[in-house]
């Protein structure tokens, strides 16, 4: 019976173990459950707030274009300045047909100056003007400083003649220089490559014949010069700088017209500025056969002399006259006797170094000179027994 008690306990403890293990199994079941449903409210939720979010737009056609961020800022902006009160340098510069243009101004005239300046000065005189006759003064700045000149615009057409009759007199101890803002009588007229915009200042040497191109692609060839200039005006030739090796272009060349029109012409051209993509730098070269006859070179085949004419062969340089050149038998006497130069006289080395010395060079020329040749021996032969 014992025996039988004692099995029953350790029954009893497994018992207790199988409990608490199914009673944890249970519990981690019904975690993972509500893991679960957490997750599918989650999500439920989220397509919810998507379905929301993602409504269908009704855009209309016929509307206007919605404002771009600039032009919202830009909105605002006037939004801001219309409240404030606009000061004399805000107000719109419309230029009137009635105006001055003064100049000799010092740089720190004022307005107020130069408006009591035309007031005092016509009070005077028949025809005045007063603060309500003038509708703007303009004064243009370069820093913190005036230019020297300003644009005075007046209501009635009489009165910019009586303000012209102002000048040379003193403002700030400067004779003004008073004018009509519409003429330009005076001016120095433009010239025709000013007005087409071909005369940029950049052109450093004269108007010549001769086009200097550069800025060019080391594959430009010479046919595609000829092609993108030949409607500019006649072209003799083509000189365009390569290198020995590979025989491209260096990046420039200079083309040589028939007369100074083709050159003007490719200059003032706009379509001859771009070559494959780049802006050419173009302008005048130097016209060789232009120079004075003490410093002309031999011309070249090929090039052209001032009449127009193209040169088929070089220049051949002066000779020298010989004794059979003078027909007079006196001239050729005192050609003879005339001292004629001898390089014999010259010293040999320089004189100028001391005389106890000699060169190197010299003494290592002037050094005797042992023979290479086997010289038999000329000894005694000595033997010991």
């Amino acid at each position: 019976m014992a025996k039988d008690k004692k099995d029953e306990k350790p029954d009893k403890e497994g018992v207790k173990v199988q409990k608490q293990l199914s009673s944890s199994e249970e519990d981690d079941s019904v975690k993972r459950a509500d893991v679960k449903k957490e997750k599918k409210e989650k999500k439920e939720k989220k397509r919810s707030r998507e379905s929301k979010e993602v409504e269908e737009l009704e855009i209309n056609l016929d509307d206007a274009a919605p404002l771009s961020k600039k032009q919202k800022r830009m909105a605002k902006k006037e939004k801001s300045l219309e409240g404030k009160p606009k000061k004399e340098s805000d107000k719109p510069a419309s230029k009137s047909v009635n105006g001055v243009w003064i100049g000799n101004l010092t740089f720190d005239t004022t307005r107020d100056e130069l408006r009591s300046f035309l007031i005092a000065n016509t009070e005077h005189l028949d025809m005045k003007i007063t603060p309500e006759n003038i509708t703007r003064i303009n004064l243009p700045k370069k820093g913190p400083k005036i230019r020297g000149f300003a644009y005075v615009d007046f209501d009635k057409p009489e009165l910019v003649p009586v303000c012209i009759s102002l000048s040379e007199q003193s403002l700030n101890g400067r004779n003004l220089l008073i004018k009509d803002a519409n003429s330009f009588e005076g001016r120095p007229e433009k010239s025709k490559q000013q007005q087409t915009g071909g005369d940029t200042g950049k052109n450093k040497n004269p108007p010549s014949r001769i086009l200097f191109v550069g800025n060019l692609s080391f594959d430009t060839t010479k046919e595609d010069l000829e092609e993108h200039f030949q409607h500019c005006g006649n072209i003799v030739k083509i000189r365009m700088a390569t290198f020995e090796d590979s025989g491209k272009c260096k990046g420039f060349a200079f083309i040589d017209f028939l007369d100074v029109e083709g050159a003007t012409n490719a200059l003032n051209d706009k379509l001859c500025k771009r070559m494959v993509g780049r802006p050419l730098r173009m302008e005048y070269g130097e016209d060789r056969s232009k120079r004075s006859p003490a410093f002309r070179k031999p011309v070249e085949e090929g090039e052209i002399d001032d009449s127009g004419n193209v040169i088929d062969s070089a220049i051949e340089k002066p000779k020298k006259k010989t004794f059979s050149d003078f027909d007079d038998p006196e001239e050729q006497n005192l050609q003879r006797s005339a001292p004629q130069k001898s390089f014999a006289s010259k010293p040999r080395f320089n004189t100028n170094e001391p005389q106890g010395r000699v060169k190197s060079s010299v003494v290592l020329a002037n050094a005797p000179r042992q023979s290479a040749a086997i010289v038999p021996s000329q000894g005694k032969k000595v033997k010991f027994d």
